[in-house]
């Protein structure tokens, strides 16, 4: 078996190959399609490729896949040997990954399937044109405020917003600017909804979408955003790992006989994935529940930053649960969950029902169920909170069910 260790660039990569032991040189080659699919055709079948995540890993594995046994993607965060080597050529790069791959001392990363990689790209597509709109809207309000102009009561980019806008105060040349900011504003917003479309079309196939919005301030936008980040759940062997991998876990520095200290959450991993259970956490703080009372014994000791962090780690324990176990979260709210879908199925483009719907996307609409199924997860929150009051009054030898790891009732 040959290992093949390639140090990748923008438009070429350097080739080196280990084989019995022995090192040599491969030459370089050209990153276009036909180059490294004719690369692969050199290869055995029995060879291993070790590569760099770079931006143009994706398309290299998936060339290459078929001509040899293996491709390995090594962690660049990690690969310290190279990142700190005092002699760095792209021979010496190429051989070490080779060299630390042969000995299995590479630290390697997930690669995901297509249809994984295809989501992520639309989540990131979404997420791009969120923040060029954010952008827009900060650049008007800055030029309102630079000209002391007060701010609108009410939504500023409406149409009452707008009309507004057109008779205040200001220079020609800064509300030229401002008709500019709202017209590119306007185009963000019909690539928003081609893009929640597309994403909605795919929510609708996929069981664990739905599994997901159960959960207490979780939309179709951050389950997927989650499933795009996670992929195959089954990588993860445990919510820790889980928790690990999104960056929601403290940092640990501990040395020789001295304590650990336990710091700030990594915030190494998917950071898209990790801000959008940040807002999902936020929202369930607004609803009743025991997620709400998880925020707030979390935020009577260390405030409300910290805990929407703790509260964000507590969906990632529990959307790796419902996704394992293939459970819905036992606290949802069947009328919300409801509402939910339906408004992922009019996104998709689905033709809007006319007259009284049947079915609790429906109910959801009555003030009645409303108040009923939020009084029922007020007394689900107080019981929790009984529950870990009474819990931490115990003596820890007393303690059973949580303290010990087993399910309580």
């Amino acid at each position: 078996m040959r290992v093949i260790g390639l140090d990748v660039h923008r438009s070429f990569a350097v080739v080196a190959i280990l084989e019995n032991g022995q090192l040599r040189g491969g030459g370089r080659v050209d990153l276009t399609r036909d180059a490294v699919t004719a690369f692969g055709r050199t290869l055995c079948p029995n060879d291993e490729v070790v590569i760099e995540a770079t931006v143009n890993t994706a398309m290299i594995v998936r060339l290459l896949r078929p001509f040899v046994g293996r491709v390995a993607v090594a962690n660049p965060l990690q690969v310290r040997v190279i990142a700190h080597a005092k002699v760095k050529t792209d021979k010496v790069d190429a051989a070490a990954l080779a060299k630390l791959h042969a000995s299995g001392f590479l630290p390697e990363v997930w690669m995901p399937d297509e249809a994984t990689e295809a989501l992520r790209r639309l989540v990131a597509q979404r997420a791009q044109v969120v923040q060029q709109m954010t952008r827009a809207k900060n650049r008007i309000h800055g030029i309102l405020h630079a000209n002391l102009i007060p701010p609108f009561p009410g939504e500023v980019f409406s149409a009452a917003g707008r009309v507004w806008l057109e008779t205040r105060p200001l220079a020609a040349d800064e509300m030229l600017a401002i008709r500019r900011y709202l017209a590119d504003l306007d185009q963000r917003a019909a690539d928003l909804v081609l893009l929640d479309q597309a994403l909605a079309g795919r929510a609708l196939e996929d069981e664990r979408v739905r599994r997901l919005m159960t959960l207490s301030g979780v939309h179709v936008t951050v389950a997927m955003g989650l499933l795009a980040a996670v992929g195959d759940i089954s990588r993860f062997a445990s919510p820790e790992k889980l928790v690990s991998y999104l960056g929601l876990n403290p940092s640990v520095r501990q040395s020789g006989g001295a304590p650990a200290h336990h710091g700030r959450i990594t915030k190494q991993g998917r950071s898209h994935a990790r801000a959008m259970l940040v807002e999902a956490a936020w929202a369930a703080a607004r609803a009743p529940g025991p997620l709400r009372a998880f925020f707030l014994r979390i935020q009577a000791r260390r405030g409300k930053a910290v805990a929407a962090v703790a509260t964000a780690r507590k969906l990632a324990v529990l959307a790796w649960h419902l996704l394992t176990k293939a459970e819905d979260y036992a606290w949802a709210r069947p009328a919300l969950v409801e509402a939910k879908l339906r408004k992922v199925e009019l996104a998709a483009g689905q033709p809007a029902a006319k007259g009284p719907r049947p079915g609790r996307a429906h109910a959801y609409n009555s003030k009645e169920v409303r108040a009923r199924e939020r009084a029922w997860l007020e007394q689900t929150e107080q019981a929790y909170a009984r529950f870990v009051a009474n819990w931490q009054s115990t003596p820890p030898t007393g303690r059973t069910g949580a303290a010990n790891g087993r399910r309580t009732s």
